[in-house]
This record gives structure tokens, C-alpha cells and sequence, in this order.
């Protein structure tokens, strides 16, 4: 089955990181340009619609991952959202912080879960390899039209705290 994205990521022309810009990401038929160290890749999953890599923070020994994914006829509630990236952690220790945000002019809901990750293989393993000290970032809103976006940043808690500051403000700055 084939789906009709309404979701473009788009590249600046011959932009190199000499030039200090972002990409520019188009979502929701919104437009923002990602700071300048935000490396676009191709995506390891295929339910991915792009994915940036933010580099380490000093002393860390991985950069983190952002993903971005849509599914047309969203992937369930909020709160089954919330749920399933909550269990990417281990429970004893993990801590969780639920908030409302804006990815441009729409509210969304921004949770926050810091602990030991469960890195697996592929998204659907029983098995995972747990990492301490890890962070994610989660954002999920919907447009006009009820598509659901979702934006996972994750990675070392001290390199998620470097990148906290500008992912906020590409997400504020959507127009």
C-alpha cells in the first residue's frame, strides 16, 4: 500500500557546513531551517521520513538521532504515543516530563524521558542492549487535516541537553 505524503524535506542547493545553514524541513506545510550542525541522513528505518544527526556533546560517546516520521490516519492517542516511547526505558529509574509546546502556530505535546535506554536492534526486538544516561525528546501534534507528526530526538542525556535549546526553537519557528 502506497501513501501520499504531505511532508518534504527540502536540501539548500550547494549549502556546505562552511556556509553556517541548516536545512530547511517542510512539515505539515510549515517550513523551518534546522541549526547549522544538524546533519541530514538518510534514514535508517523506512518508516521514516528523514532523520538529522545532532553531534555529542563533550565527553559523550554518541550523537544523538533525530527522527521524524507521519503516518496518515495517526498511529493512535496521545497518550498510546506517549506510552510507547515512555517503554523504550528501562521503568526503574526512568523519569518522565509530559508539556505542551508549539511546532509553529499548533500546540503539541512535548514529553520528556530521561534513563537507561533500550537499544535495539530493530523497533520491534525483544532483545535490547541498555544504555545508562540516555534522553529523548518526543513531539507529537496534528494538522489541520488530522495527520499526526511525531519528532524523536534521542541520545546521551549531556548531548540532549546541548541540542534542547535549538530543537525548541525549530520547532517555535514552523511558519
Amino acid at each position: 500500500m502506497r501513501f501520499l505524503f504531505t511532508v518534504a524535506v527540502l536540501v539548500a542547493g550547494a549549502a556546505t557546513a562552511d556556509d553556517k545553514k541548516g536545512t530547511p524541513v517542510e512539515l505539515a506545510g510549515m517550513k523551518s531551517t534546522t541549526p547549522a550542525d544538524w546533519k541530514q541522513e538518510t534514514p535508517k528505518e523506512k518508516m521514516r521520513l528523514t532523520q538529522f544527526v545532532l553531534p555529542k556533546a563533550e565527553d559523550d560517546k554518541d550523537d544523538a538521532v533525530l527522527a521524524l516520521f507521519v503516518f496518515p490516519g495517526g498511529s493512535g492517542s496521545v497518550k498510546d504515543n506517549l506510552a510507547r516511547q515512555l517503554a523504550k526505558f528501562v521503568e526503574d529509574g526512568r523519569k518522565e516530563k509530559v508539556d505542551k509546546t508549539k511546532v509553529g502556530p499548533i500546540e503539541a505535546t512535548y514529553q520528556d524521558v530521561t534513563g537507561t535506554y533500550k537499544k535495539k536492534a530493530f523497533p520491534m526486538a525483544e532483545k535490547f542492549e541498555p544504555i545508562k544516561d540516555y534522553r529523548q525528546l518526543y513531539v507529537v501534534f496534528e494538522d489541520k487535516d488530522g495527520k499526526q507528526y511525531y519528532m524523536t530526538l534521542v541520545g546521551p542525556q549531556k548531548t540532549i541537553e546541548k541540542h534542547k535549546k535549538g530543537f525548541e526553537e525549530w520547532l517555535k519557528n514552523f511558519k
